[in-house]
C-alpha cells in the first residue's frame, strides 16, 4: 500500500515537534488553575502569560490585548457578536465579503434573524473585493465590517489595510478572520490597523482545540462566555494552560521561521502547479491573477467530478472545498461568488502544501492524480 501523502494543510496542520514538546512538559508538570495564588497556580499563571506574550509578539499586538479561545470558529464567533452587541445602540447592520468561512457568515446570518441587517460585498473574478466597495456599503448604523485576510479555498489575500482605512474613516469598527494566514505570512495588526482578529491554532503546527482574539485596547466588546471574569472579562472560563502554551509555542515558531517556511511552501506549491499544468493542459486555477498564500493551489480539471477523483484517488489527501448535504455536493460559494460555472466548480480540488512536504512528495501526488484520473470515465479537456 503507497504511503499516504498529506495535501490538506489549510484544513489542518500536524503538530509541530517543537510545540508538542512544550505542550506535553506543561501537561506534565503544571497542574494549577491559572487564578490561583499559591505556587502552583502562580507557575500556571506564568505559563499562560508567556503563551499570551508570544501570540502578541507573532502579530505585533500587545499582550493585553489576546484572548486565548477554543479555537477560530469561537474567535469569530466572539468577535462578531461581541462587538455587535456592544455597539447595537449604535446600529444593527454589518459588512462582510461574500467569501467569508462559514464561521463569520452563520455568526451574521443569525444576527438577521434577530433583525441586523448584513451586506455582502461581491469579488471579482479573482476572488479580491474591492475597498471602495466596502466604503460603499457601508451606513450610518453599520456596528462592523468583517474581511477575512486570506481565504480558505482559494488563498487570495484581501486588501484588509485598505478595507480598515475605509471603515474607519467613516468610524466604523473593522474584523479580519487570519486564521489561514498567521503562519504563513507576514501579519501585524497595526499595518493592518484592524480592530479585531482571529487565530486558529491548527493552522499553524498547534493543535486543534485552541486559537486567539486579538482585541484592540478600548474596543467595546460583550464576551460570549460569562462567569468569573477571566482574561479581563473578555472571555470567562479556566484557561486551557497547556493549550494556550502550545499556541504560543507556534507562533513564536513561525514568527522566526516564517520566510523560510514561506519560501519552501511556495517552491512545493509552484511545482505541484507546474506538473499539473503540464499533465493537464486545460487546468484552470482559481485566484492565479491575485495575490495567494504561497502554499495553495484551487484547481479544476475539466471535464471531471472532484468528488469522483477523490473517491480513486490512492493515498493522496487532499478536498474539494465544497460543502456536502445529505450526500450531494455543492458547488463552492467562493468559486460561485467569483462567477465559476458550477460544472468548472464541481471539478475543483483543494491541494495545499506545508511545512514538512517534499519534492518526492509532490511528484509523486501528480502521478496518482493522473493514474487517478486515467481510472475513470475520461479525462479532462484539453
Amino acid at each position: 500500500m503507497p504511503q499516504p501523502i498529506y495535501l490538506d494543510y489549510n484544513a489542518s496542520t500536524p503538530i509541530a515537534p517543537e510545540v508538542l514538546e512544550v505542550m506535553t512538559a506543561v501537561f506534565r508538570e503544571v497542574h494549577g488553575n491559572p487564578l490561583s495564588t499559591h505556587a502552583f497556580g502562580v507557575a500556571a499563571r506564568r505559563v499562560v502569560e508567556t503563551a499570551r506574550a508570544e501570540v502578541a509578539a507573532s502579530i505585533g499586538a500587545e499582550p493585553d490585548e489576546i484572548v486565548f479561545t477554543s479555537g477560530g470558529t469561537e474567535s469569530n464567533n466572539a468577535a462578531i457578536h461581541g462587538i455587535a452587541s456592544a455597539l447595537s445602540d449604535r446600529g444593527r447592520h454589518l459588512v462582510i465579503t461574500a467569501i467569508e468561512h462559514a464561521s463569520v457568515e452563520q455568526a451574521c446570518r443569525v444576527l438577521e434573524q434577530r433583525g441586523w441587517g448584513v451586506t455582502r460585498v461581491p469579488v471579482d473574478p479573482a476572488g479580491v473585493i474591492d475597498a471602495r466597495a466596502i466604503e460603499s456599503a457601508i451606513r450610518p448604523d453599520t456596528a462592523l465590517v468583517s474581511v477575512m485576510h486570506a481565504n480558505n479555498e482559494t488563498g487570495v489575500i484581501q486588501p484588509v489595510a485598505a478595507a480598515a482605512r475605509a471603515a474607519h474613516a467613516k468610524g466604523v469598527l473593522i474584523h479580519t478572520d487570519a486564521a489561514q494566514s498567521v503562519g504563513k505570512i507576514r501579519v501585524n495588526v497595526r499595518e493592518l490597523d484592524v480592530d479585531c482578529l482571529s487565530i486558529a491554532g491548527h493552522k499553524l503546527y498547534a493543535p486543534q482545540g485552541v486559537g486567539a482574539l486579538y482585541l484592540r485596547r478600548g474596543t467595546p466588546f460583550t464576551p460570549l462566555l460569562r462567569g468569573a471574569g477571566h482574561q479581563h472579562n473578555r472571555r470567562s472560563g479556566t484557561e486551557n494552560v497547556a493549550l494556550s502554551a502550545a499556541l504560543g509555542a507556534a507562533c513564536a515558531l513561525a514568527a522566526g521561521a516564517l520566510e523560510s517556511w514561506r519560501e519552501h511552501a511556495q517552491a512545493m506549491r509552484d511545482r505541484l502547479e507546474l506538473k499539473l499544468r503540464e499533465a493537464f493542459p486545460s487546468l484552470v486555477v482559481h485566484g492565479a491573477e491575485a495575490k495567494r498564500l504561497p502554499n495553495t493551489l484551487y484547481a479544476a480539471f475539466p471535464g471531471l467530478d472532484a468528488n469522483e477523483l477523490l473517491l480513486r484517488l490512492d493515498g493522496v489527501a487532499t478536498g474539494t472545498g465544497a460543502a456536502c448535504h445529505s450526500g450531494k455536493a455543492d458547488p463552492s460559494k467562493v468559486l460561485l461568488a467569483m462567477g465559476v460555472k458550477a460544472d468548472i466548480a464541481r471539478a475543483t480540488l483543494r491541494l495545499t502544501t506545508g511545512r514538512p512536504t517534499t519534492a518526492r512528495e509532490i511528484d509523486d501526488a501528480v502521478a496518482r492524480i493522473v493514474e487517478a484520473v486515467k481510472a475513470g470515465a475520461g479525462s479532462p479537456s484539453a
